[in-house]
């Protein structure tokens, strides 16, 4: 088990980035109380809603809409494990995810290539996922790995299942992966059984988390719920991403923005934990502001390292564990 080092905990020396005050936080989460009550989020998926309306939910049918009242935020809150286990292929390989611990793992989607060999600019495929892999499962300093390509070379459909093949059989590094649909996901859960010895054997060290995200403003697609649901009836993890962008899908002001990717990921969470209490659950997000000029998402700005800090005390406001984009 590694536990890493802590970041801004009292202690006699350090440097940590406090980009909020409790009682700020706290604004954060009254505004998205609000508007989890009183907007909703649009949910595309039909069972998802109907575990929304069981769990005290206010859905309204016809357009798709989910009122989650503040009691069922604050109970889903209160039942998410504080800690996650991030287990390996060997015990040695695992990584306690808690407040205030830090580690770092390797960025995702990489869709794009500069072959070192031929130094064409090309997409990537399965063999590069496999290469990556290799190299990213020696180097120490990453502790957990995220599938870092996609393998263009395979067919849509079914490249999710390509992409945890390429990357679960060369690295013994906890995996982060985008099962991309429902199907997916189950295939994707049979394979990390076959690796563990079964499914009981996977709820018990789970050697790889879901990731998933949902659309801003406010909407809960199909895919992203499904997802969702699978990991917590499999008791695996599943790691949200919400992509808020400031100036275009989310308010101009990092405030508002903050009030929109937070109110995504706990409607997201609420549906976790509904659909099975106590299920492992990452706050996460790669949000930015928008490039106003060019109409691109600015992932390398300071901005987004301070929304990144924001979403990291939120976390800690909710006890959940955290994941962010480092720009």
């Amino acid at each position: 088990m590694k536990r890493f080092m802590k970041s801004g905990i009292q202690r006699s020396s350090g440097f940590s980035l406090n980009v909020m005050s409790d009682d700020e936080a706290h604004e954060i989460h009254l505004g998205t109380l609000e508007i989890l009550k009183d907007v909703g989020v649009y949910v595309q998926s039909e069972k998802a809603r109907e575990i929304f309306a069981s769990g005290g939910c206010k859905v309204d049918q016809a357009q798709e809409v989910v009122k989650i009242p503040n009691w069922v935020v604050e109970e889903a809150i209160r039942s998410a494990p504080a800690s996650f286990q991030a287990c390996g292929r060997r015990p040695e390989d695992d990584v306690m995810l808690e407040d205030g611990r830090v580690s770092f793992t390797n960025f995702g989607e990489g869709i794009m290539f500069v072959d070192p060999y031929s130094g064409e600019h090309r997409e990537t495929t399965k063999a590069d996922i496999e290469k990556a892999a290799l190299v990213i499962d020696s180097l120490d300093c990453i502790a957990t790995y995220e599938r870092c390509m996609c393998s263009h070379d395979k067919p849509a459909p079914v490249q999710a299942l390509h992409n945890a093949e390429a990357s679960l059989t060369n690295t013994t590094k906890h995996h982060w992966l985008g099962p991309v649909d429902r199907y997916q996901s189950g295939k994707i859960i049979d394979m990390c059984s076959a690796i563990v010895g079964g499914k009981e054997k996977l709820r018990e060290r789970p050697i790889l988390t879901f990731v998933t995200c949902p659309i801003s403003p406010l909407k809960l697609p199909e895919d992203h719920c499904d997802i969702t649901m699978a990991a917590a009836e499999n008791g695996i993890g599943v790691n949200v991403i919400a992509m808020a962008m400031s100036g275009g899908s989310g308010p101009i002001h990092l405030a508002g923005t903050l009030v929109v990717q937070n109110s995504e990921v706990l409607a997201t969470l609420v549906l976790n934990q509904l659909t099975e209490k106590g299920s492992p659950f990452v706050y996460a997000s790669s949000t930015c502001p928008m490039d106003l000029k060019r109409a691109t998402a600015s992932v390398g700005s300071p901005e987004t390292a301070m929304i990144s800090a924001a979403v990291a005390r939120l976390a800690k406001y909710y006890s959940l564990p955290c994941f962010v984009a480092g720009g």
